[in-house]
């Protein structure tokens, strides 16, 4: 497939003419269901667009572009207001919730995902075949947005971040041209999208690899929180001969006392042990028999289960709600780094502020790719650390903020100084991008901005200044 430009936009200069090319695409501040439309998926966000637009193909998403050309605005990409790294206010925001298709092809084991498929959407169908996509905790993320940033998922130490399995892409650039970008085909498009973050115009579409897999053995393994020290001294020295099947954590974790939680977790606080194995069953169920003859954990859920139920690993929020979170790579994780994280998660004097912190055990085929195939860096991180916060209100917000910035100050001789952007909160994504990229591979985006989006027009994902 050749680039093509889509010349028949290019005359689109006043909102009349955009609402007769896009008719029922186009929401004004002044129409009654603007308020939903603008509605990203973490309610501390506020975001007041110029105009929402939302596209149904490739040549919808270029006429929006022509139009936010033609009268100076910016450009703001969303699907399911998942990962918003800056507020679209002022600009024109396209919303690809409504690009559903999906394709699974059992042969080839690939599959199309529209730019408004979530993950579960995917799972479920390519499910129906064996097969699995390299989906993240929550099958509630569109899967487009999800592996541009890179994409860590429960099979990521057997086969890689999203972004490696990423076949081809489909992106509508900022000069209105449709491309299919690959390995053979606007190839420097292609690295870039891959881990780079959606900056480079609109992706209305990806091919990607799925994986035989129909089962795997996962769950928890709860354990009080006055263990935390031991569990993950024991995690640590575990993890040392983790075969690359598991992809595992340890989650600090603080169960609200609301009556929609069991009352077996209402306002509880654990040290969880958490994981996936995708090898052979038995030999999954051995690994946590170690953990079991160690000591018996409070609760035990981990099991023989289908993928499709992958949901309940981490069992994150579906429903929008008003959420600060923050997180980086840790060089190690000694006794002190711990101390840290369970001081600063677990309840001290009074309720916990923080719902969890978890730190993953990355490696495995992370790692064994090689640093330049894609933008997604610090591929020889093995701790990644993720710290999370409801914020109810902006008094409470500002609380948790505060919180994290102690956090992340007493959490300083254990970090890198490195980011995974998948984990990254909005401002912090924004005045850290750098630190989410190597020095060369933040240079090459920079040189990649430059060619595709001098003037800054898709300014709302991920920090990139074209370099001049």
């Amino acid at each position: 497939m050749k680039n093509i430009p889509l010349r028949e936009p290019n005359d689109i200069t006043d909102i009349s003419q955009l609402i007769s090319h896009l008719p029922g695409k186009v929401v004004l501040p002044s129409d009654s269901q603007y308020d939903t439309a603008r509605q990203a998926w973490n309610l501390v966000l506020d975001q007041r667009p110029e105009l929402i637009v939302y596209v149904e193909s490739p040549l919808d998403a270029a006429k929006a572009i022509s139009f936010a050309r033609q009268n100076g605005l910016e450009v703001a990409v969303q699907s399911t207001g998942h990962g918003v790294v800056l507020p679209a206010n002022g600009a024109m925001l396209i919303n690809t919730s409504r690009m559903k298709d999906l394709r699974i092809d059992p042969e080839a084991q690939t599959a199309w995902v529209g730019a408004g498929v979530k993950w579960g959407e995917v799972l479920e169908q390519a499910q129906q075949h064996g097969l699995a996509p390299l989906l993240g905790s929550s099958p509630n993320v569109g899967a487009v947005g999800y592996s541009l940033g890179g994409g860590m998922g429960w099979l990521a130490r057997k086969y890689g971040m999203s972004a490696d399995s990423i076949i081809h892409l489909d992106v509508v650039t900022p000069d209105g041209v449709m491309r299919r970008v690959s390995q053979n085909e606007t190839s420097d498009l292609f690295w870039a999208l891959r881990g780079g973050g959606g900056g480079f115009g609109v992706v209305t579409g990806m091919e990607i690899r799925l994986y035989p897999l129909a089962h795997v053995y996962a769950g928890n393994l709860y354990y009080p929180p006055d263990m935390a020290k031991e569990v993950f001294q024991r995690f640590v020295q575990w993890a040392e001969e983790a075969p690359n099947e598991l992809t595992a954590s340890v989650v600090l974790m603080n169960f609200p006392p609301q009556p929609e939680t069991p009352p077996i977790f209402q306002g509880q606080s654990f040290v969880i042990v958490r994981g996936c194995y995708c090898g052979p069953m038995e030999d999954g169920e051995k690994l946590m028999e170690s953990w079991r003859v160690w000591h018996p954990p409070t609760i035990d859920d981990f099991k023989t289960i289908s993928f499709s139920q992958a949901a309940s690993i981490s069992q994150d929020p579906i429903d929008p709600i008003p959420i600060s979170s923050t997180g980086a790579w840790l060089s190690e994780l000694s006794d002190e780094a711990v101390e840290t994280l369970t001081r600063y998660t677990l309840p001290q004097e009074g309720p916990p502020l923080l719902v969890l912190s978890e730190v993953r055990l990355a490696g495995g085929a992370i790692s064994r790719v090689s640093p330049d195939v894609n933008a997604y860096s610090h591929r020889d991180g093995r701790w990644l650390w993720l710290s999370a916060a409801v914020a109810q209100s902006p008094e409470m917000l500002d609380q948790i903020e505060r919180h994290f910035e102690q956090m992340r100050a007493a959490l300083g001789p254990y970090l890198t100084g490195k980011l995974f952007m998948n984990f990254a909160d909005g401002k912090e994504a924004r005045l850290r991008t750098r630190d989410g990229f190597s020095e060369e591979n933040f240079r090459r985006l920079q040189r990649i901005k430059a060619r595709y989006d001098p003037d800054r027009r898709f300014n709302f994902s991920f920090d990139i200044p074209p370099l001049e």
